[in-house]
This record gives structure tokens, sequence and C-alpha cells, in this order.
């Protein structure tokens, strides 16, 4: 297999740590807009309410709201063919129960869409990306509420029908199984756990109430507009066994069917084995009402994408990584970024041809990138070969699983095209963007936008379809 003509190179952001504008344009409050954010490993914080001396970095993030036009337009010079974004809850529900769209939320997503189309980009857009309306977390729990799959159906039904002809690509929620593998289930599902809950029960439910939610905006999506590819979203850290021992391997088995599971039921339409053994172990199961297990059968989606930035190790006697939402053990074969991600271009090659095997669906790389510290030189150049080192050896890694191993990739999105806040942090000084943003941890800056040398470099990428690293 070779590369495709018409492969969709592009870049990935996400709203809660790009958009800004958090109080315009009606918006409402989200989830993301009441954590605190954390500054060179300060404890971040989670509350219900906005703290009237607390930094919330997200609220301006780097301000796509009033810059779209100039970003987009770098983006078109880097040669995008795709540009990955997500539309802001809140922004056109702003409690999100209500009955009417914020039109003028909608009218901004219009928008940017025009500036794509001006440089025939692409767009690829995330639904539910970790930014819940806060009136959803606060009247009704979040997604421990089975009445979320209603309202996340009218929000859907609203962008499929206004956007109709103009996306074509949908993802619906955001790395979904980060609820099971991250620390904070507020990011993904809106959930703040409470003193005495069952957190396995509440865990287990939420993550039905998304993918039954799931499967029918899938159904809804192909009705109002049959062109429309819908696609679930897999966080994917790769774990290896520590060692040939049979129980590090069925460690690292386990830790892997903690992602099979939501992939299992998007691309199978049915909880499979690895669902149900996981049940077990709980000793617990997900509120399964009558007609969910037809609808997740009918509302299986179109393709798998992920996001891939390191792999780790499960077994026994490991040393534990830190830095990142999700756990796993220290490879000793790796190197590590500044926040302790290891770096495992091959584990890349090896997550493509596990997901195509599983499940025989086209996959999208939608996330993959390097959070680093960049340094603005006196003449204004930022020379971040580090990034260019990372994301090249990944490239190639992807390119061999395509041409070597056949697997159907149909696009790759790096994270951060543009700096942006951390999700795992909350910092800006953790950077992964092409393009420089000049605002510092405490929100001082100008938000100038700058080209760094991987700017240039991934230009050059994407003008020769990958084929000036060979």
């Amino acid at each position: 297999m070779e590369m495709s003509k018409n492969f969709l190179w592009g870049g990935a952001t996400a709203a809660n740590q790009y958009e800004g504008g958090y109080q315009e344009g009606g918006r409402g409050l989200s989830i993301n807009d009441v954590e605190m954010g954390a500054r060179h490993g300060v404890q971040r914080e989670i509350h219900d309410y906005v703290h009237p001396d607390a930094y919330y970095p997200s609220h301006e993030a780097t301000d796509f709201y009033h810059h779209y036009k100039e970003d987009i337009a770098l983006f078109a010079e880097m040669g995008f063919k795709c540009y990955r974004f997500s539309i802001s809850w809140s922004r056109i529900f702003p409690n999100g129960d209500e009955e009417t769209p914020n039109e003028e939320g909608l009218k901004f997503y219009d928008n940017v869409l025009t500036e794509l189309e001006k440089y025939h980009i692409e767009p690829l857009v995330t639904i539910n990306h970790y930014e819940m309306p806060l009136g959803l977390v606060k009247k009704y729990g979040a997604w421990r509420n089975r009445k979320l799959i209603d309202f996340f159906l009218r929000y859907c039904e609203t962008l499929f029908t206004r956007y109709k002809g103009r996306v074509k690509y949908w993802l619906t929620h955001n790395e979904i199984n980060a609820l099971m593998r991250s620390n904070r289930p507020w990011h993904q599902a809106g959930i703040i756990y409470q003193e005495g809950e069952d957190k396995d029960q509440v865990m287990l439910n939420a993550a039905h109430y998304q993918l039954v939610a799931s499967a029918k905006a899938v159904v809804l999506g192909h009705k109002i507009d049959p062109e429309n590819q819908i696609g679930c979203m897999l966080l994917y850290p790769l774990t290896y066994a520590a060692t040939c021992r049979p129980e590090d391997q069925i460690a690292a088995m386990k830790k892997n069917n903690m992602t099979y599971y939501f992939g299992d039921v998007h691309c199978r339409g049915y909880y499979s084995n690895v669902c149900t053994a996981i049940w077990q172990e709980l000793g617990k199961k997900p509120d399964i009402q009558p007609g969910d297990e037809e609808a997740l059968k009918e509302g299986t989606v179109d393709f798998v994408s992920f996001s891939y930035y390191f792999s780790s190790i499960e077994g026994q006697n490991v040393e534990e990584l830190t830095g990142n939402i999700v756990s796993g053990g220290k490879n000793p074969y790796l190197e590590a970024t500044a926040w302790g991600w290891q770096i495992d271009p091959i584990g890349l090659r090896t997550s493509l041809n596990n997901l195509y095997d599983r499940y025989q669906k086209p996959l999208f790389i939608v996330e993959n990138g390097m959070g680093a510290i960049d340094t603005v030189e006196p003449d204004g150049s930022i020379n971040d070969d580090y990034r260019i080192d990372y994301l090249a050896k990944h490239i190639k890694a992807m390119m061999d699983a395509i041409e070597l191993d056949d697997v159907p990739v149909m696009g790759y999105t790096p994270w951060g095209c543009i700096d942006l806040v951390s999700a795992g942090t909350g910092e800006m000084r953790k950077r992964y963007g092409f393009i420089y943003v000049d605002k510092d941890d405490e929100g001082r800056g100008t938000l100038a936008r700058s080209r760094k040398k991987s700017f240039f470099w991934y230009q050059n990428v994407i003008k020769t379809n990958g084929q000036c690293l060979k």
C-alpha cells in the first residue's frame, strides 16, 4: 500500500484548551471553566463555580475566538488538508438542557467553516471534547444521569442539521475510555465523585450512557446526511508487559482491555467478553435498559480515531510514570520528555496494527505530539528540533504501517498544531505547536503568533506527502 494522494494531513486542537471567549457570544460555563490551572507543579482544583481570585487558563486560552482567521490562514500556509477542532457544547446550549440552541454560538462556527472552505481545508469536528456544560453537571450530575443521552442527541441533531454539507467527518466523544483510565473523570464525563459514592457503578453507567448516545448519534448523523462519516475517538497509550513473565503479560492485557472495552462496543456493536470480564471483576454491570443493545448494534462507527503520545509497561515492581492523566510503568528502553512521557515511535506502528487487526475499520491518528519548553531566540526564531525529531520518527512509523503492513490510515493531525493550554497540567509552557503564541503560565503576553522551525518542516512534509522523510 502507498500513501494516498488524498491523505488528510493537518493538525488538531480543542475548544477547551484553545478557543477562549468563555463569556462571549452567549456561551455558558463548562466544567472546564471551573478547573483552576496548575502552574509549575501546583495541584489543580475543580469546583462547581468560578472562584473570583483564581486563575483559569481556559477562559482566554490562546484565543482562537478572536484569532480564527489569522490562525486558519497559518494552517493553510502549512498546507493543511484537514483541521480537527471541537465545538464548545456550552456555546451552542449554554446550560445544556435548553430547547433552542444559541444562534450566536452556531454563527461563530459558521464563520470558522467559511474560513476553512476558503482554503479548501476539510473540517474534522469533535462533538464532545472535555467540556460539558456546567449546568448539566450541577443539575443532572453529568453522565451519571441517563437524561444526558437526550440532551446530547439534541446537540448532535443541531450540529448535523446546521452544518450539513459543510462537515463530513465527525467524532462523538473525545478519548471516551479516559473515563476508565484517567484520574480526572470530570474531564471526560463531567463527573466529580461524591464521598461514599459507588465510583465503579457510576463509571460503568456513565460509560454506557455515552456509548448509547454515540451509537444513536451515528444513526442520526447518517439519516440527516448519508455522506457523514462518524468515528469514535480512543485514548491509546499502548501498554507492554514489563517482562516475559506470564503474570506480567496478563497485567498488560488487562490494561489494554480498558481501552478495548470502548472500542469493542463502538465497532462491534455489543459488549464483548473483554467488557463482561471487567464487569465480573468489579462485581457490577452498567444500567442497560430495554432497547439499548439494539441501539449499540445499529450505531457502529465508520472509522476509528485515536490519540497516541507514549507507551508504558505493566507488571511487577515497575516504576510508575507521572505527568499525565493516565498511569503506567517506566520502560527502561525508552527516552522520555521533560514531563515523563516516554518516546516510542515504533509503538505507534504497533498500535495501528493492533487496532486495525481488531476492528478492520479505517484508522485516523487525530492526536500525536510532544510537549516541550520552547525558547524564543533574540532574533525571534524558535528552533524546536526536538519536536521535529519526535514527529518525524512517528510519521515514519505511521508510513511503515501503511506501506509495509497494509494498514489503512485516513489522516494525521498532530496535537496542538498551535500552542494552547495543556490538558494534562494546565500550563502554557508545555507547548506542542508549530505556531508559537506569546502567553505564559500566569496569563501574561500579547497573544502574537510566530512560526517555529517545525512550521516550515511540517509544511514540507505535507507538500511531499511524507516522502521527504525517506
